[in-house]
């Protein structure tokens, strides 16, 4: 799959469009995503401000679904955990741009060359239009490599 048909697929996935999430950009190497909520009357909690659920919601797939193209076929990725700290309101619109570099991948590879598991953590920030930090989160990402089929059957 293309990033563009990822980005467009995730646009129109019912829990992203009920919630008014929308993602704006998926790096065509798949090393960043960048995702966008506006809140608005319908998608507001009772105070005005956006859902901690939502905010959550905005990052939850995406460090599971950049790793696990960055890395290729032959592995299995999972995300493991989360942790999100709410630190102002969310008013208006809210960007979190999710990001894995290269030399996390590699160490990544490295680690589970043997067939070790890999327990990674990720972090962002997701920022209202004044670049007001909203809130921050961690995503911890599993990756393994995959078993060679004849290793398995043995």
């Amino acid at each position: 799959m293309t990033a563009r048909k990822m980005r467009i697929g995730m646009n129109l996935w019912p829990p992203f469009l009920g919630a008014g999430i929308r993602v704006t950009h998926i790096a065509d190497d798949w090393s960043s995503a960048t995702v966008a909520h506006r809140i608005t009357r319908f998608n507001r909690n009772y105070f005005g401000t956006a859902f901690g659920g939502t905010l959550s919601a905005m990052t939850d797939p995406f460090f599971a679904l950049l790793l696990m193209h960055r890395l290729g076929e032959g592995y299995v990725v999972w995300d493991a955990a989360g942790e999100i700290d709410y630190v102002s309101p969310g008013r208006g619109r809210v960007t979190a741009t999710m990001t894995i570099d290269l030399a996390v991948v590699e160490q990544i590879r490295a680690d589970t060359a043997d067939g070790s598991k890999s327990l990674t953590w990720f972090e962002t920030e997701i920022v209202d239009e004044r670049g007001v930090v909203v809130a921050r989160v961690r995503r911890q990402v599993y990756a393994r490599r995959l078993r060679e089929r004849s290793a398995v059957a043995a």
